[in-house]
This record gives structure tokens, sequence and C-alpha cells, in this order.
């Protein structure tokens, strides 16, 4: 998906958002972020908003040197959502459509994103998600697709966030045990509060039977294979089952047959390509 001309405020946003949990000083802000701006009128605008992001992160990294602007609540989530975990968990189970409830859990935890809403309240949404209805609902053909499944990708989003990723995937491997092998994806360096390899251990994901990780690229060096790369292509083609949390894989990742998009639509960009409104829940596949 390409970007439009509404990401890009949000990218500066985005930069004073990760400058301001960095440092207090206004005069190194600013001159970040005219760096940050000046370089959004440089680049090319028909890219990716992911690509676009990676840019603009990768320059308060570097300016600030600070590896990692969101490490502190990185682990504020996870560790919140560690102990929502049992109760989480309990309720899946006790459900008439475990997989089903896991899906809905899996998609309330995507409101954890520092990138397109910092505003969000988790209790409330995990709340409304378990009974809400879905705005794109392939769920009949997830079951399907499923049932014939012996390999799985599944492209992981956010810190938080992959902690009801791992309720999702216990559930699946418990229904559907001919799953023998699981790839994780995960970034290869930090951005955002996106998760990272550390992230997926701290929430157990490295625990279960049969998954393995891969470190997905966020432009800085050696930082993992690229999502625009032939090889990653080759990777989820090769999968019979891939699902795709968040809105910034599908931001990169939409025009892709053969994929399952798990996501909450926070922004009217996406609201707007998926037909849906803000707010909106998504099961959607392009399975053909």
């Amino acid at each position: 998906m390409r970007a439009y001309l509404d990401c890009i405020p949000c990218l500066q946003r985005q930069a004073i958002q990760a400058l301001r949990f960095v440092t207090d000083d206004e005069t190194m802000q600013e001159r970040i972020l005219r760096i940050v701006v000046a370089k959004l009128q440089d680049i090319d605008w028909t890219g990716t908003p992911p690509e676009m992001a990676h840019t603009v992160h990768r320059i308060v990294i570097e300016e600030c040197g600070v590896k990692d602007p969101y490490r502190d609540v990185k682990k504020r989530y996870n560790d919140i959502a560690l102990n929502l975990y049992p109760d989480i968990k309990r309720t899946v189970e006790e459900s008439s459509e475990p997989l089903l409830a896991a899906v809905r859990m899996a998609i309330a935890g995507n409101i954890i994103d520092f990138g397109a809403n910092p505003d969000f309240d988790l209790n409330k949404t995990i709340s409304a998600v378990i009974g809400e209805e879905f705005a794109i609902f392939d769920y009949s053909q997830l079951e399907t697709v499923l049932e014939n499944a012996n390999t799985m990708v599944y492209l992981a989003d956010n810190t938080g966030e992959i902690v009801f990723d791992r309720i999702l995937l216990e559930t699946i491997l418990d229904r559907h045990p001919h799953i023998g092998k699981v790839v994780f994806a995960v970034k290869g360096a930090p951005v955002i509060n996106d998760a990272t390899i550390d992230d997926a251990r701290y929430a157990g994901i490295d625990k279960l039977s049969g998954v393995e990780f891969l470190q997905v690229g966020t432009g800085l060096p050696n930082s993992g294979i690229e999502r625009t790369s032939k090889k990653f292509h080759e990777i989820l083609d090769s999968a019979d089952l891939v699902i795709s949390k968040g809105q910034g894989n599908y931001e990169a990742l939409g025009d892709h047959s053969g994929i399952f998009f798990l996501l909450m639509a926070k922004c009217p960009v996406i609201a707007s390509d998926l037909n849906v409104k803000i707010g909106d829940i998504v099961l959607k596949g392009t399975y053909t």
C-alpha cells in the first residue's frame, strides 16, 4: 500500500513522540525534527508507510544516539500483557469457540500501537472486542486453510500485543497439532514499539513447539530480511498459512495473496483502504 498525504503529519508526530521519550531538551528536539522534516521533503512519497517510518525513526535513533527510544514503554506493555495473560487465556479456553475468541483477543492486542494511536485504553478495548462485530470476517476461510496447514508464518507487530499472539498460537497449535513448523517474524532492530526477538522471548513465544524466529529488516544495516525482498516473499509463499498482525504489515503486504490480516483499523488511511471505519476489527483473507 502506498503512502498518502495524511501519512506525512503522522510521521512527524511519531518523530516528536520518540524524541520526547529520549530527551526533554527542546533545542535538541527541534534540531532533529527539522532534519526529519527536511528528509520527508526529499524522499519519494510513493513508497509504503512502513518504509517511510523506518527512515524517520532511523534519523531519531542516529541523531539521539539512543538505540531504542521506546524501550521503557515496550517493557511496560509486555509486563501489562503478561499480567493479563491468565485471565485472557481462561476467557479463550472457556469460550464456546476458542479459536474465534483467540482471534478476537489477538486483534484486541493490536490496540497497543504507539505509531498509529498512542492514546489507547487496553482494558476497554479487550472488553469491547470480545463481543464486537467484524467489519471484514473471513473466518470460515481461515478455518479451511488451518485444516490443511502443516507450516505457518506469523508476522508479529507490537510489544504487549505479542502476548495476545501467543494465546492465538497456543490455541491454533492445540487444535491443529499437524502444524509442525511456525516461523514467528519480528523486527530485527528496534523501531517504534514493534516487537523484537528479545520481546518475543520475554513473552514466552520461544517456548511454543515448532517455533523458530525470523528477523525482518527496519532499514538499519544487518537488521534482517527486508519485506520487499524476493526471499521474504518466497518464505510467505512457501508457507501453508500466513497470519499478519497490525497495520504496518498490512501497509507493506496488503496486495500480497495468501495472507490473513488481523488488525484493528486505527487511522483514516487504513480504514479507507479497507473500506471500514476507524475502530473496526478486521479478519481479511487474501487466499484465492
